[in-house]
């Protein structure tokens, strides 16, 4: 749990330090981008809260982490969700029709809305899943998770230009911020 915040927040911090720097958003005023980018980073996460207590409340993990829940185990129940991510096939967020509907929002957020906030949230968003991508293709070789769904998936070369490409998306959007 501690490598996957560590992980996300690094990257998020260091986009944000980015985007401010190209902006020349250097003042106190900017702070519900930050903030923003906080909400955004944690929201994807919940996925995995609806996969226990919705989608697969059967399975396993998902009782033992309900039972933790319910001994008020916040953090061991964290740590078991962080540890057996990898168990969790059919999460609702973490697909790629739910990424490409979602970088559409994530564009038109941006390039339509005065909202710092939102515009911070829906970037943390974006990245968060692009760095899942990240760690699930270098720790399966693949985003078989991700094209589960859809009628085509692919090898692992073809994979990293995918993420190489969402990521450049993700940060062009957060210098048209």
């Amino acid at each position: 749990m501690k490598k996957e915040l560590f992980v996300h927040f690094s990257f998020l911090i260091s986009f944000l330090i980015l985007t401010s720097l190209i902006k020349g958003w250097f003042n106190l005023s900017y702070w519900p981008l930050w903030l923003g980018g906080v909400v955004g980073t944690l929201l994807p996460d919940i996925d995995h809260l609806i996969y226990i207590f919705l989608l697969r409340p059967y399975e396993l993990t998902s009782q033992r982490a309900t039972h933790l829940l319910s001994e008020k185990e916040v953090v061991r129940t964290l740590e078991l969700l962080a540890e057996t991510r990898q168990e969790r096939k059919d999460l609702i967020f973490h697909t790629l029709l739910f990424q490409i509907i979602f970088l559409i929002l994530t564009f038109w957020v941006v390039t339509s809305s005065g909202n710092i906030f939102g515009r911070g949230l829906v970037l943390a968003f974006s990245f968060h899943l692009v760095i899942d991508q990240v760690v699930d293709l270098m720790e399966t070789g693949g985003l078989t998770n991700w094209f589960k769904n859809v009628p085509f998936s692919l090898d692992k070369e073809k994979s990293i230009y995918y993420c190489s490409v969402l990521l450049f998306l993700v940060l062009i959007f957060g210098i048209i911020l």
